[in-house]
């Protein structure tokens, strides 16, 4: 099938590669000509396992091109995705300028019947937006459908290729049926409904999830008063099938680029019609107060931060990506900070990423993890990427000031910890 990809970020590029490895003819469209040369040389301008190497192999057996021409790409294809970015608005509402834009174009080239997709996080009612934005353009036969994307950053080829579901919102059997061919090949569960259903799954799914890593993280808090391991809590409450064993690993705080902005984005909406969604904005709540749990710990260590000088084990939100969206870190980075402290800070990926972002002095960016720990009074595992569980902790304590390490996401046997002389504390953990 003849498939064209508006939108070379997280989502498009993905999306783009993996139709295109699956058999597809694809053509990616941007508007950014240098990230397009790029693209068609190989090169991928995201940190994502597996990706450049499927996009490279692609691109030498033609079956995905990059291009910034417009008409090119909307008149060449039969079914359009929209993967353009909605950034969060001043006022928290998914900005929708990129995707009107792209309406737009599609309507002044238009060349005949298309499906156009909505792959974007938008929300409920874009797909009507979408539609009449292409009708000031064109007479032409078309339809729009919404088919949200469910890729977790780090595991998204995967998630693309063989995720739980698939939803596809159509109100016509025409589209409907073009949309069941283009995931023929998938092996998951598809799910037909209306256009807006499909457009509130996506939201009610990443809110839910948002809501149960809230949970989970404030019985953590209590399990730490009353002497209780959240793992011991968590394991127990997930043999319940009713509630399942996954996104309950107690930290401090989610980030990245879908939770906190379709948090965001669905209180604004539910307001805007009157709604109050009190379960979701205190799970909000919970989040900004949870990525302060580890300067509490600090601050209850040494009572002042002045001059102390602490380490800082990753930055990205989660492992096995390079995105600062929302992470942890920038908020642990301002606040120590604000409290005059020093900092050691260390990433497998998101390094350049973090130095164009962070701002003012006393922060040490080091070579390797080992290094953080170089004249520490603390250490803070922030991000949980499995090659620090390769640190020498014996090596690198003594490279330390001090012996406090503050376990963030609770990757480290709280026992062994001690064992090794570290002053250890971790998340809901005894």
């Amino acid at each position: 099938m003849k498939v064209t990809v508006i939108g070379t970020g997280y989502v498009g590029l993905v999306a783009g590669t993996c139709f295109a490895d699956l058999g597809n003819n694809v053509i990616c469209l941007d508007v950014d000509s240098e990230k397009i040369a790029k693209l068609n040389s190989g090169v991928v301008p995201i940190y994502e396992p597996g990706l450049e190497s499927m996009l490279k192999r692609n691109i030498a057996s033609g079956s995905i091109e990059f291009t910034t021409d417009k008409k090119y790409a909307i008149s060449s294809s039969d079914v359009i995705f929209i993967a353009v970015g909605t950034p969060m608005g001043q006022n928290h509402e998914a900005d929708l300028r990129f995707v009107r834009q792209v309406a737009k174009d599609i309507g002044t080239y238009l060349n005949g019947y298309k499906v156009i997709v909505n792959k974007s996080t938008v929300p409920v009612g874009t797909a009507d937006l979408v539609k009449e934005k292409i009708k000031e353009f064109s007479e032409t036969d078309f339809d729009v459908v919404s088919n949200p994307e469910f890729l977790r950053e780090g595991n998204a080829l995967n998630d693309f290729l063989n995720g739980d579901r698939i939803v596809v919102g159509a109100d016509s059997e025409k589209a409907k049926k073009i949309m069941k061919e283009v995931y023929e090949s998938f092996d998951s569960e598809k799910f037909f409904c209306d256009v807006k259903s499909a457009e509130m799954i996506k939201y009610a799914s990443n809110c839910f999830l948002a809501v149960k890593i809230s949970f989970i993280n404030e019985i953590a808090n209590l399990c730490e008063k009353v002497n209780a391991d959240v793992e011991n809590v968590a394991k127990g409450m997930g043999l319940d099938s009713r509630i399942g064993n996954k996104f309950l690993n107690a930290g401090i705080g989610y980030g990245g680029s879908c939770f906190p902005k379709d948090v965001k984005a669905l209180i604004r909406t539910a307001n805007d019609y009157g709604v109050s969604l009190k379960i979701i904005e205190a799970a909000e709540s919970v989040n900004d107060s949870q990525k302060l749990v580890a300067i509490k710990k600090l601050i209850s260590k040494f009572g002042s931060l002045n001059g102390k000088r602490i380490g800082l084990l990753g930055l990205s939100f989660k492992p096995n990506t390079d995105d600062l969206r929302e992470a942890t870190s920038l908020v642990l980075i301002e606040e120590l900070q604000k409290h005059g402290a020093k900092i050691n800070a260390f990433d497998p990926s998101a390094m350049n990423e973090t130095k164009k972002m962070i701002k003012g002095n006393g922060i040490s960016f080091k070579e390797n993890a080992s290094d953080v720990f170089d004249s520490a009074d603390a250490v803070v595992l922030v991000t949980e990427w499995n090659e620090f569980n390769e640190i020498n902790l014996i090596q690198a304590k003594k490279l330390m000031k001090g012996n406090i390490f503050i376990d963030g996401r609770n990757m480290f046997n709280p026992k062994k910890m001690s064992e090794l002389g570290f002053d250890y504390s971790s998340i809901g953990r005894k």
